[in-house]
């Protein structure tokens, strides 16, 4: 019987199918190790290997279009927007939010004296697209940057209610109607954006051409981050490596981002945040400004009309996101925790230039509300000492009062109820700012 089964033609199918699976498995390997070599044949393994995995996630997430954003599941039995105490707000919350309901991204301005929206912006993402001359710093603008997942970092609106965004590609900017205004793909710009002194915008960016270290040991695909100031018409005004500026102050060696190269995707520095400094204090002058390294869990407190490093600052904090500073004498820094042990919620550590010292702000309610973002993430502190955090990886913001009392919970909820990704909001306290947008919406005339 046996010999009857064990015939040549059933004996060179398994010996095919072995050589094909080693073949299979060494093109998979091949891939995953970053070869190039084959990559026709790399990707048609690729595409079999995967089907399984999109198969589950079609019937998941009820879509066979995988390239958009998935819902999230942390927070699905929550409620929307949940008020625990009545207190009226004069200030404003930007909301960069994704709708799965709509299939895309839009900013919401939200009035935190009822929580109602008041404005939204959401614009033409093709026409923007259509209009991208550099494709090769964008060569996947029909996926990476399509409606379907484009995200709006960081909004910031100006006194005209225009908008400048960024979404980890070009800057640009839209008008109050969500009428794209103008367009820079010179760099890559990515995570956060904040005015100065002179009213100008400090953005993170990668550079392309790289800096002369990271081009002298030919690094490929190494992140040579940078800090960038535009002015409001997107002209880049002051471009530098970040690399650049940690070997030029002895921070690290000259051989650093080859030592690093193979670590992080081959990003070891990961700018996250630029925070300016608005005016003189005993411990930073006016044009400073504060950068938030998330792989190095730094502060890189640097004097760009100098080229120096005034403070390295390291401490109960890692791979933190986002820095601000909140007295003449303090900065917050958004820890999302990412040691190896007691990493379970995100904190929010306070760092004082006079005593040299640490502390943490609520940290007993963040634990009681499980707040945890492994990445992303912020805090804004209010002027009356209140609390705002987002929990990014999860579509939720929370805010305390200045007692550690819990105001309100939003989570991101779509009318079908689908949770969306929060990217960076923004809070709006400036009274004259805020009496001037309220007046465009009540007399706009948008047609879109």
């Amino acid at each position: 019987m046996f010999k009857k089964f064990f015939t040549y033609s059933v004996f060179l199918v398994i010996f095919l199918s072995i050589v094909g699976s080693i073949l299979f498995g060494s093109l998979l390997r091949h891939h995953y190790m970053g070869g190039e070599s084959v990559q026709s044949l790399q990707n048609i393994a690729v595409f079999f290997a995967e089907i399984p995995s999109k198969a589950k996630d079609i019937i998941n997430y009820r879509s066979f279009n995988l390239n958009k954003l998935t819902p999230l599941t942390k927070h699905k039995d929550k409620i929307r927007f949940e008020q625990f105490i009545p207190n009226k707000r004069n200030a404003l919350l930007v909301l960069p939010r994704y709708d799965h309901s709509l299939s895309r991204s839009v900013v919401d301005v939200v009035d935190l004296n009822n929580f109602e929206v008041i404005h939204t912006y959401k614009h033409n993402i093709p026409e923007m697209n259509a209009k991208i001359q550099n494709t090769e710093e964008f060569p996947e603008l029909k996926i990476s940057y399509s409606p379907i997942r484009f995200r709006y970092f960081h909004p910031l609106i100006l006194k005209d209610g225009s908008l400048i965004g960024i979404n980890d590609g070009p800057s640009y900017k839209i008008d109050f109607c969500s009428n794209l205004k103008w367009i820079n793909d010179e760099e890559r710009f990515h995570h956060s954006q904040n005015i100065d002194h002179e009213g100008n915008i400090w953005v993170g960016g990668s550079m392309n051409p790289v800096s002369k270290y990271v081009k002298k040991y030919s690094l490929k695909d190494y992140q040579d981050n940078s800090i960038i100031k535009i002015n409001v018409d997107g002209k880049i005004l002051y471009n530098k490596s970040i690399t650049e500026i940690l070997i030029k102050n002895n921070i690290v060696s000259d051989n650093f981002a080859l030592n690093s190269y193979l670590t992080e995707e081959k990003d070891p520095i990961h700018l996250n945040d630029i925070e300016p400094a608005l005016s003189d204090t005993e411990y930073w002058k006016q044009g400073d400004v504060f950068i938030s390294l998330r792989n190095q869990s730094s502060i890189v407190h640097y004097r760009p009309s100098t080229n120096k490093v005034i403070n390295y600052i390291t401490g109960p904090f890692a791979r933190q996101h986002d820095v601000d500073i909140i007295s003449d004498k303090e900065i917050s820094i958004f820890n999302n925790n990412n040691f190896v042990v007691d990493n379970e919620h995100s904190e929010v550590v306070i760092y004082n230039f006079e005593t040299d010292e640490f502390r943490k702000l609520f940290n007993d309610q963040l634990q009681k509300n499980n707040f945890k973002t492994e990445s992303e993430g912020l805090s804004h502190i209010f002027n009356d000492g209140a609390l705002m955090v987002e929990e990014q990886n999860h579509g939720r913001i929370l805010l305390f009062n200045n007692n550690g009392e819990k105001e309100w919970e939003f989570v991101n909820k779509d009318k079908n109820g689908d949770i969306g990704i929060v990217s960076w909001s923004r809070i709006i306290e400036d009274k004259l700012f805020i009496e001037k947008f309220k007046s465009l919406v009540e007399s706009r005339k948008c047609t879109n």
